[in-house]
């Protein structure tokens, strides 16, 4: 029985060595390198002593080269040309300026150092072939001369000997052509068995040399059955490749070890082969996992970068989601190289149009806070054309209504806005400085505001009827209020809060002009459980208002007595807020037992 041969699908599968090659491709992600590193690393590549078996790592880095210079010179505004490596008797182009193209040396250094490379890779790969073609033939001829040896049937002691002497010429050849390796090697083996099976060979020295190819072979069995056990089974793949080919330079074992010593063999193949299939089949998994994930985290970009924004606030949020989701990107592994540099540009084209619109916004955004810049600038002027204005009446009106203008006006660059309100509002304070201390007996601004001041506490301290009366005592204050006239200026909004606040609160149920809401029913008499509750609502509007005015006044100059004052107030009114819910909370507890 003569020995097997191992099968070659069950030692290098295309499948498998594909996978190989792919996993060894993906292991860098050459698309997040910069140009300096991608020379860099082409630089390195081309000093290695093992430069010329890494033309295709040496490939994958030219295109990643290429591709990063694409892209960064579109980024730069710079008219994109086709990048790829030109041949090396193409025509020199006119190179541009410097100035006009930063990337020319880069881009000049890097094709001479590939050019210099591939000429060198093209000159070895022709040496290689040379090599392999002259080993092909000096393979051929110890075929002739052991072909040669079979006819010549002579004694052992003369023939086994130059048989050694051919196996030893065999194994000292180097590789040949791939295209011819299967046929030489079984031509080669064939007669090697037609050797031991034909030739009348010395027992004895037979059996010795079968004797020194079990022990040979047992030992690779032991090697095999090693590479079983290891973790790294890329690395343990390759080494059973070369066990195998030293297995074939081997001849024969005794008839009742071949099967034995083969089978023991096999088996340790089998296992490694199928490990090394059930990695990458893992590998698989991992990567269509990957993918899931990665598409997961486009669609959520996506969906972002869809988002309707208003406001800067909301800018800030999602970018800090997207920067987010950036971060779990790097945390997840590769997907498999037909899609991963897909998914990649479809990721990084979503933050793209994310940040794009981004930019956008806050490009209209600078030029509308600009607008609103000078339009306030405008009114600043018009308030101190009309701060020496001795028009007390028409004066006042215009200024007015110039600050409810400066109130309607958006955002301002926030260098400026400070700047602005000051200069505005001295104006402001600078007129009604100036009317307050000519005002005139009928203009008592400061005796307006205590008549108000009256006039809200008798609204305060008004008992309602729950009948018609009640909507004649609102219109009647509300003529008297009309009838008083303007208070400080500085006042006027602090009075007039207080008085909406005490109308409120004393007549929920009528509307202006003391007419009853959408034709309701007479006012009815309230419980002291609803006054309190009422009491208790119009309270929580005050300290929202005096909140709201403390905002006010921090722009202003010498605002910290005024701030001071709303501060009391807001401190009082929370106080009062709590009392009131103590005594909401007995009557509630009172009504229950």
């Amino acid at each position: 029985m003569s020995e097997q041969i191992v099968p070659d699908v069950e030692l290098t599968s295309d499948v498998v060595v594909a996978e190989a090659a792919e996993a060894a491709e993906t292991a860098v992600n050459y698309s997040e390198k910069t140009l300096a590193e991608l020379v860099a690393l082409f630089e390195e590549l081309v000093r290695s002593e093992e430069r010329m078996t890494l033309s295709k790592e040496a490939e994958v880095l030219k295109s990643a080269f290429y591709k990063r210079l694409q892209k960064e010179k579109m980024e730069a505004g710079i008219v994109v040309q086709d990048t790829v490596a030109e041949p090396e008797d193409a025509p020199e182009q006119p190179e541009q300026e410097e100035t006009e193209n930063p990337f020319v040396e880069l881009e000049r250094g890097f094709k001479e150092l590939y050019g210099t490379y591939r000429k060198e890779r093209a000159e070895y790969n022709r040496k290689l072939e040379a090599e392999r073609e002259q080993n092909l033939a000096l393979k051929e001829a110890v075929i002739a001369d052991l072909k040669a040896l079979l006819e010549k049937q002579e004694d052992v002691n003369a023939t086994f000997p130059e048989f050694r002497e051919i196996q030893n010429r065999w194994r000292n050849v180097g590789p040949v052509p791939a295209q011819n390796y299967r046929n030489i090697n079984e031509t080669y083996q064939l007669y090697v068995e037609q050797f031991y099976d034909m030739v009348k060979i010395n027992r004895e020295l037979r059996d010795l040399d079968f004797k020194k190819n079990l022990e040979a072979k047992e030992q690779f069995c032991k090697q095999a059955e090693a590479l079983a056990e290891s973790e790294n089974v890329v690395e343990a793949f390759r080494e059973l490749q070369k066990l195998h080919e030293q297995w074939k330079e081997y001849g024969p074992v005794a008839k009742e070890f071949r099967e034995q010593i083969w089978d023991r063999f096999k088996a340790a193949t089998a296992i490694i082969n199928k490990k090394y299939q059930s990695h990458f089949e893992g590998l698989k998994e991992q990567q269509a996992e990957n993918l899931a994930k990665k598409t997961a985290l486009c669609e959520k970009v996506e969906e972002i970068a869809e988002r309707e924004v208003t406001d800067s606030n909301q800018w800030n949020a999602f970018s800090k989601e997207i920067e987010d989701i950036q971060k779990e990107w790097k945390t997840i592994g590769f997907a498999s190289k037909k899609e991963n540099q897909k998914i990649y540009d479809r990721f990084r084209a979503a933050c793209d149009k994310f940040f794009g619109r981004k930019r956008d916004f806050y490009t209209e955004y600078k030029d509308s806070i600009n607008a609103n810049l000078d339009r306030k600038v405008a009114i600043c002027e018009q308030a101190e054309a009309l701060k020496t204005s001795t028009d007390w009446k028409k004066t006042t009106e215009q200024l007015i209504d110039l600050q409810k203008q400066w109130k309607e006006i958006g955002a301002v660059p926030r260098k400026k806005s400070e700047q602005l309100w000051k200069r505005f509002r001295a104006a402001c304070d600078e007129f009604f400085a100036e009317r307050d201390k000519h005002a005139k007996p009928e203009n008592d601004f400061y005796g307006n505001l205590k008549a108000k001041q009256r006039l809200i506490e008798e609204i305060k301290a008004y008992e309602l009827k729950g009948d018609a009366s009640d909507a004649e005592a609102l219109k009647a204050f509300q003529t008297r209020w009309n009838e008083i006239g303007f208070v400080p200026f500085k006042e006027k909004d602090n009075i007039a809060q207080a008085y909406k606040a005490a109308v409120a609160e004393k007549f929920p149920h009528q509307g202006r002009g003391g007419q009853r809401r959408n034709n309701a029913r007479p006012v009815r008499q309230l419980s002291e459980k609803e006054r309190l509750i009422q009491k208790y609502h119009a309270l929580e509007q005050d300290v929202v208002t005096y909140e709201n005015n403390i905002g006010f006044f921090a722009m202003s100059k010498n605002a910290e007595p005024l701030i001071k004052q709303m501060q009391d107030r807001i401190d009082a009114a929370k106080d009062e807020l709590n009392t009131l819910a103590e005594q909401i909370k007995a009557l509630k507890e009172a009504e229950n037992n």
